[in-house]
């Protein structure tokens, strides 16, 4: 782990103490939090080696994106080259090394909004572009609507001239490896993959720039077995992605089913807006109450108007990471 911080406690909840309201923005923290996913991540899973690779990973992405914003870019900028580094990894389910449908197809989704305007850009079920999130960008930019989904969304890949790429690169064999033994153990136990022991790999992150403005992303590449036209909180604007700068931005990660019905990611930051709570209580009442009572599993990643940022999750791990002008860095996957 790089830099740790004792604060990362069980479950995965780290926050920095409020900045003081009447201070200039300049004096915020330019701050970037990421998530790689969580789920059932508990220790021993992975080899030295490959949790090294993880933080390595983590650590990439932390640093694309907070060389943006120490040199006085913008929290967009800095949470799209933040989930490109890692969609470009197949370490995590976004980009190269998503997850498969039953189908056995590569269907990904992501999402962006930006704190200072409300706008939003989304897309849900593309094949063929490279990097979701810089789609999504396009959507919110060069768009008048917030939402393009499958072939559509990739015909308007091409007119914005991102990246194509045939389906194939999304590929791995890990991944393969994985959606045959989800088959496999459905057929076995005459039961649905989703029930069982797995990892949600969505990646996602948020930033405060140093003009005081917010933006959060969310990426992914699904969840493994997901049915034909299933959408899961990613692209949902309020559910898998949000950001105001009156209040917080989020990303969450899990069983996208729960967050859509539970507005996640604005639930949170209504909260932080309406009834005043900081950005660790809001998520705790949302992943370790609202989620729990439902019974869904998952978390998020919260930064708060005043650099303030909360990492929480009821699952064994999240992979995530923070860096940030108050002199934190660090980056973890287990809830301990």
């Amino acid at each position: 782990m790089k830099n740790p911080v004792a604060a990362f406690a069980a479950f995965g909840i780290l926050t920095l103490g409020s900045v003081a309201a009447a201070q200039d923005t300049a004096a915020l923290p330019v701050t970037i939090v990421i998530h790689g996913g969580a789920g059932a991540l508990a220790p021993g899973r992975y080899t030295p080696a490959k949790e090294a690779q993880f933080i390595a990973k983590l650590n990439e992405a932390l640093d694309a994106g907070y060389a943006i914003l120490e040199d006085g870019g913008a929290a967009l900028d800095a949470v799209e080259a933040a989930i490109v580094t890692m969609e470009d990894s197949p370490l995590f389910n976004s980009g190269k090394g998503a997850v498969f449908t039953r189908d056995g197809k590569n269907e990904l989704d992501a999402s962006i909004m930006d704190g200072a305007t409300l706008n939003a850009g989304a897309v849900t079920g593309v094949t063929t572009v490279k990097n979701p999130i810089r789609l999504a960008r396009e959507v919110m930019e060069n768009s008048v609507h917030v939402m393009f989904a499958g072939n559509g969304a990739d015909k308007f890949a091409e007119q914005q001239g991102l990246e194509i790429v045939e389906p194939e690169y999304f590929y791995t064999e890990h991944r393969w490896k994985s959606y045959e033994e989800a088959l496999k153990r459905e057929k076995e136990q005459k039961d649905s993959a989703i029930s069982h022991d797995f990892k949600y790999g969505t990646v996602g992150a948020v930033a405060l720039d140093a003009s005081g403005n917010l933006a959060a992303g969310t990426s992914t590449g699904g969840m493994t077995l997901k049915n034909f036209g299933r959408v899961g909180d990613t692209p949902i604007i309020g559910a898998g992605t949000f950001a105001d700068n009156k209040s917080c931005a989020v990303s969450s990660t899990g069983h996208g089913e729960y967050f859509i019905r539970l507005t996640i990611a604005r639930d949170i930051c209504a909260q932080v807006e309406y009834a005043g709570k900081t950005v660790e209580d809001a998520a705790k009442d949302v992943i370790h109450g609202r989620l729990e009572t439902l019974g869904g599993g998952g978390g998020v990643i919260v930064l708060g108007a005043d650099g303030a940022f909360a990492m929480v999750f009821n699952t064994p791990g999240m992979f995530r990471g923070v860096k940030s002008a108050s002199g934190v860095n660090t980056t973890a996957i287990y809830g301990d």
